[in-house]
């Protein structure tokens, strides 16, 4: 997989769901226009598990490579930790921060969003 052009935006998403797929306290997702985007050999099958949410993952490792939101459906959502830039792709904001685990604390100044975010990603 590789990208044409730097994400347009990079995100913390608290949402149980993105926990549970990610299998951590927190993810973290950075958002590129689709056809920035290259899946070699392709990004596999579509699942949905949640209304609204597609989901591609690895045919090999179960990995997910994207998801696309029904609300945000200009962008693919990457996890960051999938990328070799990781390091380079710093969060701007936190989507679902009502939704944030009591005992996490990541103590930084950026925006919160209570619940999806949508307005500040769409924008």
């Amino acid at each position: 997989m590789s990208a044409t052009a730097r994400p347009r935006t990079v995100t913390y998403c608290h949402c149980s769901d993105c926990r549970r797929i990610t299998g951590a306290p927190v993810a973290a997702f950075a958002a590129f226009a689709p056809h920035q985007v290259i899946f070699t050999p392709s990004k596999g099958p579509r699942k949905s598990f949640t209304k609204g949410v597609d989901r591609w993952f690895c045919l090999d490792c179960g990995t997910q490579l994207c998801a696309r939101y029904d609300y945000l459906p200009d962008d693919l959502y990457l996890p960051i930790g999938i990328l070799d830039q990781a390091a380079d792709l710093v969060p701007e904001g936190h989507s679902h921060a009502n939704s944030t685990l009591p005992w996490l604390h990541i103590l930084d100044d950026l925006p919160r969003d209570g619940a999806s975010g949508r307005d500040r990603l769409n924008g």
